[in-house]
């Protein structure tokens, strides 16, 4: 039977519980798309609409957060007016955000309106908020330590309530790893790193991996703000696995953006062929302590509080993590694969191994 309410903190939704939003969602986070690509939303009551803004870090009494929505919200219809002429009916300008994630999911010329206002407060949302972290006399490390607060409080619950989880490992990249990092990209930038944060879990089975995803979409980063292009997926061909539960299966001919039946790889030089892993980049939203509010220049405060962090995360199943230790999928020998690269640049940079051959002398 379905569920007609948001998830508890405590509990997760097993495969037989997903919805198809649901589902989208957590295939959104294994294939890397962007949820401006797609052309509705799906989701079913009130409730729903509102767990989506709690993990925008928007909560629905908060009368800060509704004022912040609705100027969103008129921003959003004033570029669309002003570039594209988009006619947009009164019911849908004049209705709240809650109201336009339903809107998005319903059918006809409403809910085409609303989705396009949705996608334009995504963009409007994010570049304000790295607008406010430019502008506020914070260092990383300060960033950090809220990023750290905000996923360890979620994952400690998660454990707290007995969830599938293993294994749990966070933190940051050490500075010797980010140099080795870069030394081994083909383009050494250090706006290319996107695990100075990263966090890696490991569930009790392979099928519990969905459900912890959907879990960490509701309360920790949403799904629509998963990196484009930068997830890997080494362990569903998820197509496949849907239609091998019956409940998913009836689910995949709704799918949106594409066929999926196939790994998303990595394109990492030195991880092993038979490595498995799911690996996404987030931009995790945090919302910034109202005494951190008081530091930022008069010009910030109409940019809200919500900023974006870039965190890297892994997910595997127990199984499989110890088959990736084993052999040349280790991290230990990835680890080796890549010094020797890096080593290898800094000495000869890009001329050929072998020995060129001599110019004959004259006589």
């Amino acid at each position: 039977m379905a569920r007609h309410q948001g998830p508890e903190p405590s509990s997760l939704v097993g495969l037989d519980e997903f919805r198809l939003h649901e589902l989208e969602s957590v295939r959104l986070i294994l294939r890397g798309d962007s949820v401006i690509d797609w052309h509705r939303l799906n989701l079913e009551t009130v409730d729903d609409a509102e767990t989506l803004l709690a993990a925008h870090e928007f909560a629905p009494d908060d009368p800060d957060d509704a004022a912040r929505l609705e100027s969103l919200k008129q921003e959003a219809i004033a570029y669309l007016r002003r570039q594209f002429d988009f006619p947009i009916p009164s019911p849908v300008a004049n209705a709240s955000v809650a109201e336009l994630l339903l809107l998005a999911s319903g059918k006809g010329h409403r809910q085409t309106c609303a989705c396009a206002i949705l996608k334009a407060m995504h963009i409007i949302h994010h570049l304000d908020g790295r607008e406010l972290l430019f502008s506020l006399p914070m260092s990383d490390q300060d960033v950090f330590h809220l990023v750290e607060e905000k996923v360890y409080r979620v994952i400690g619950a998660m454990l707290s309530a007995g969830m599938p989880i293993v294994e749990f490992v966070g933190g940051r990249k050490h500075k010797d790893s980010l140099y080795t990092k870069l030394l081994s990209k083909p383009d050494a930038s250090a706006s290319q790193v996107y695990d100075k944060l990263r966090f890696r879990i490991v569930t009790r089975s392979r099928d519990d991996i969905l459900s912890v995803l959907l879990y960490l979409s509701h309360h920790l980063f949403p799904f629509s703000l998963v990196l484009a292009n930068e997830s890997i997926n080494t362990i569903f061909h998820f197509r496949t696995y849907c239609h091998e539960h019956p409940h998913l299966r009836g689910m995949v001919k709704d799918f949106q953006t594409g066929v999926d039946d196939s790994y998303t790889p990595s394109d990492n030089q030195f991880s092993s062929e038979s490595y498995r892993v799911i690996h996404f980049v987030v931009d995790l939203p945090v919302k910034l302590p109202r005494d951190t509010m008081r530091l930022a220049p008069p010009a910030a405060v109409a940019l809200g509080r919500v900023v974006f962090v870039l965190c890297e995360f892994q997910i595997v199943d127990q199984s499989t993590e110890q088959a990736n230790e084993d052999g040349e999928a280790s991290h230990e020998r990835y680890k080796e694969r890549q010094r020797s690269a890096v080593k290898r640049r800094l000495k000869i940079g890009t001329r050929e191994l072998k020995t060129p051959a001599r110019t004959p002398k004259r006589k």
